[in-house]
């Protein structure tokens, strides 16, 4: 691995942390994150001056969510545990443990997929009390979401056992059946669903509503005494039977003395966590002598005495009960696959939700997979979060044809050249139009507030919008829609038709942006629009011009002139002009060329910008902006508290200017 690789590997291992720590929203799964854990130490190992404390291998991860509660430092820091994922590691490791203690004994358990959560308690007049419940944050500082804590009912406000203080550590998790309620209750009410029960426990953990957390059913297991007296705090299985023995919820434990013996419980937990309640996302073996475990040092970043094994991607066979085939905006096919699982003849159950459809991509995929109705297919999550299959295992009679017609309108589809796409080229197509005018309408095109899906749908079907341009005729029709209330009554119906008279203000990247255009969307139409003073120009324009333009390629050059030329672009183009919708580009004040040619990086703070603010300025000046350094790179402007791009930018040998040196450039 080229340093060049280890930085770019470190920037993405940050971000995916912030997704699963402070975001809630992960886009990839623990095994491949935990993948790319394991190359960044690797690399470390190798090259040990590149490593730094800013490392995310040295980081555990999140940090204090401000807003949803009181910033706690704890007494115990709640670090993470060292994956492996292989039994010869797992021996290797009790191996070790066995080397510098003949007679440890080891715990393997459960490992939940939730949030960690500490539980303070302390001596009161009868037993102890709950005092302070704390999530992990990033290890060392949490949140107080004690109020949370105690409508979880696993979480007890008093325990009887006779001791001055103790700390738990467990996991608040979600059950399947929780989970299931939440989302069919937000699909009765039209609303966002949850990805998986880990990210709507943790979301729950957070939130200030005590009440919400009661009414969601987080429950929870503890893992871990933190502190406390010899009693609980000497051998680990003995100290949570204890705990059980005075009814606090404990996870499912056993106490083995070999690595045959752990092993064997790793497979037996490896069989039951389809069978479990709740998800799973591992085994934990631990050193059940607690006074043994920091002689088997982990890093600054892991709990000693502790290896966490991860089991592989779930996967399930589902039988092909349906073939969906939609038209998307820009008259693409897009094909759906419905299925059952074989075994339960329900949706399959993956990483704790309910699967029972996955994209089919297209008809190359769909051949190569041999997919048809009544086949057999291996299913598993892509990052345990977007479902996939993985192989045909039972060939069905027929494998699902080539559609001719549009299922929508029934025109004749075409094939794109050197592409598996087929599409619906007719403009018109019902499917199309209303995917086209809510675009047109939305927030990074002509941002027409008030005019949702549902609203264009009973338009086009009461006949009100043929293309996206009749959307300014709808004022012809005001006292009609009033007394239809397609809109709503006066005062709301006056209200979407402001919005859409000022948007004909616009500026006409918005515009281009919104006209349906393959390939151009907001980035695109951005960079297309800083070399035309008008959309009339831009349609005047020949390909060879618009080829000429930086990241402007022939397909997409080929896309916008065929528009353009068409009767249906020459005919919504007409419509707009004169509904009064501006075509034409302002000239910004200040605006030249004195960055042209130019691909600017800028990190860290700056005195005298906003991020967005000097976006603008380097923009009108010219240049270009990215927010990953590269070879490309002509510029780093650095701010104050310049971190890895920094770093990355002297490696290059990238120009790096300060703020005023930027000032100086654009005078």
């Amino acid at each position: 691995m080229t340093r060049e690789e280890y930085l770019k590997l470190r920037e993405t291992i940050e971000y995916h942390m912030d997704l699963y720590y402070n975001q809630d929203t992960p886009s990839i799964s623990d095994f491949e994150y935990d993948r790319m854990m394991q190359q960044l130490k690797a690399a470390e190992k190798e090259n040990p001056d590149w490593a730094d404390e800013n490392s995310p291998s040295r980081k555990v991860g999140g940090t204090a969510m401000r807003k949803a509660g009181v910033k706690v430092t704890h007494n115990v820091p709640m670090l993470s545990i060292e994956d492996v994922f292989n039994k010869e590691d797992v021996r290797e490791w009790v191996d070790k443990a066995l080397s510098i203690h003949p007679d440890a004994w080891f715990s393997v358990e459960t490992k939940i997929d939730g949030l960690s959560m500490t539980l303070r308690y302390e001596k009161a007049d009868k037993g102890m009390k709950l005092t302070l419940a704390e999530t992990r944050g990033d290890g060392f500082i949490g949140e107080d979401v004690t109020l949370n804590a105690l409508v979880i009912p696993d979480v007890l406000k008093e325990v009887d056992l006779p001791y001055d203080s103790m700390e738990l550590r467990g996991e608040v998790y979600m059950s399947h059946e929780d989970f299931d309620k939440y989302n069919e209750e937000q699909e009765r009410l039209g609303k966002k669903t949850a990805a998986n029960p880990r990210n709507l426990a943790a979301g729950t953990l957070r939130q200030l509503d005590p009440s919400i957390t009661k009414k969601r059913g987080l429950k929870m297991f503890i893992f871990n005494v933190q502190s406390g007296p010899d009693e609980i705090h000497s051998s680990h299985c003995d100290g949570l039977d204890i705990l059980a023995g005075a009814g606090i919820s404990t996870v499912f434990h056993k106490k083995c003395r070999t690595a045959d013996e752990i092993i064997k419980v790793i497979d037996e937990i490896g069989e039951m966590r389809g069978e479990l309640p709740y998800d799973l996302d591992g085994a934990v073996v631990k050193l059940d002598n607690i006074s043994y475990r920091d002689d088997l040092p982990a890093g600054s970043k892991y709990s000693s005495g502790h290896i966490a094994y991860k089991y592989p991607p779930e996967e399930k066979i589902v039988v092909m009960d349906e073939i969906m085939v939609d038209v998307g905006r820009t008259g693409k096919l897009t094909f759906t696959g419905l299925f059952h699982d074989r075994e339960t003849g329900k949706p399959a159950r993956l990483c704790g939700t309910s699967v029972s459809r996955a994209t089919l991509h297209n008809m190359d995929y769909i051949k190569d997979m041999n997919i048809g109705i009544g086949g057999e297919y291996k299913l598993f999550k892509s990052g345990e979060i977007i479902p996939k299959l993985n192989g045909c295992v039972k060939a069905p009679e027929k494998v699902f044809e080539t559609p001719v017609k549009c299922p929508v309108c029934g025109s004749t589809l075409v094939t794109d050249e050197d592409t598996a796409d087929i599409r619906c080229v007719n403009e018109i197509c019902p499917a199309q139009l209303s995917r086209s005018v809510a675009y047109f309408t939305s927030r990074d095109c002509m941002n027409i507030d008030g005019l949702g899906d549902t609203l264009v749908d009973a338009l086009i079907n009461e006949g009100y919008l043929g293309d996206y341009a009749d959307i300014y005729y709808l004022k012809d029709h005001r006292d009609e829609l009033v007394s239809k209330g397609l809109i709503g009554k006066e005062k709301n119906t006056d209200k979407i038709l402001a919005n859409i008279e000022n948007s004909k203000n616009n500026d006409p990247v918005r515009l281009l942006a919104g006209l349906n255009i393959r390939n151009v969307g907001k980035n695109t139409a951005k960079t297309i629009m800083k070399h035309f003073g008008s959309i009339d120009e831009l349609a005047g324009s020949f390909y060879e011009t618009l080829t000429n333009i930086d990241d402007i390629g022939p397909t997409t050059a080929g896309c916008i002139t065929d528009f353009f030329s068409s009767d249906f672009g020459k005919s919504v183009l007409q419509k707009l002009k004169d509904a009064g919708v501006n075509f034409k580009c302002e000239e910004k004040e200040g605006a030249s060329e004195k960055l042209a040619g130019l691909t600017i990086v800028v990190t860290g703070t700056l005195s005298g910008y906003g991020r967005k603010e000097i976006t603008e300025v380097i923009e009108n000046n010219g240049g270009k902006v990215t927010g990953a350094v590269s070879k490309k790179t002509s510029l780093l402007l650095a701010g104050e508290d310049a971190g890895s791009k920094l770093t990355k930018a002297k490696e290059l040998g990238i120009r790096i200017i300060s703020e005023e040196e930027f000032n100086q450039m654009i005078k």
